[in-house]
């Protein structure tokens, strides 16, 4: 498989746990957002949304969309369990992973954030910007997940994890305040003393500058 990345990019962080923790082989593709790679022609025609992640699979069928391709991954590949088998369970750690996934990222993603530098936004009101929607949703987070276990829902780092250390990732680079979400910031650190997220990690990526 090919994964088409960028090293500070929180959906690529997402893919690269989950195919770290299910063993799965693949060559890492870096793509430059901040050069602009993404809107390539040739990157373009592979991926519509011109974003990242992208995967390709060894029959050269493509996949886009993070929590798409997480969602085939833990169909195709299910050891480990990245969701719970229980339908009710699985749709409460849905629940939390999309409180990141669809609440928080989309509007602090790269082209949003330009966008509101293009109007006129400076750094300090982007970044003023991007904490408070992360305060928000850590806050909607914190109170999902489960209290009493040693991951977002268990005793194995599931789904909900693998959004909650990449958004934590871009928490702690803008200087959000994590003193009210000690649980979270504990989670984070059993989840990178593991190999699969600590290889994963932005700053272990190729591309890394």
């Amino acid at each position: 498989m090919k994964l088409y990345t960028y090293w500070r990019s929180t959906t690529s962080y997402r893919v690269r746990i989950a195919l770290n923790l299910k063993g799965i082989g693949h060559e890492a593709i870096p793509v430059d957002l901040l050069a602009g790679a993404q809107r390539a022609p040739e990157y373009a025609a592979l991926n519509p949304g011109q974003g990242v992640p992208t995967l390709v699979l060894d029959d050269g069928t493509v996949l886009t969309q993070s929590m798409a391709i997480l969602d085939w991954l833990e169909e195709a590949f299910p050891a480990p369990l990245l969701l719970p088998e229980d339908p009710l369970a699985r749709a409460r750690v849905r629940a939390a992973a999309l409180t990141i996934a669809t609440d928080i990222h989309p509007v602090n993603n790269l082209r949003v954030i330009g966008k509101l530098k293009a109007m006129g936004h400076d750094q300090n009101e982007t970044t003023a910007w991007m904490n408070e929607w992360m305060t928000r949703g850590f806050a909607a987070f914190a109170r999902l997940i489960r209290p009493d276990t040693e991951y977002c829902f268990g005793d194995a780092p599931g789904l909900a994890d693998l959004c909650l250390v990449p958004q934590l990732y871009n928490a702690h680079r803008w200087g959000c305040d994590l003193a009210p979400f000690g649980r979270l910031t504990e989670i984070e650190a059993r989840c990178l003393a593991l190999p699969a997220f600590a290889s994963a990690h932005p700053e272990a990526q190729s591309d890394a500058t």
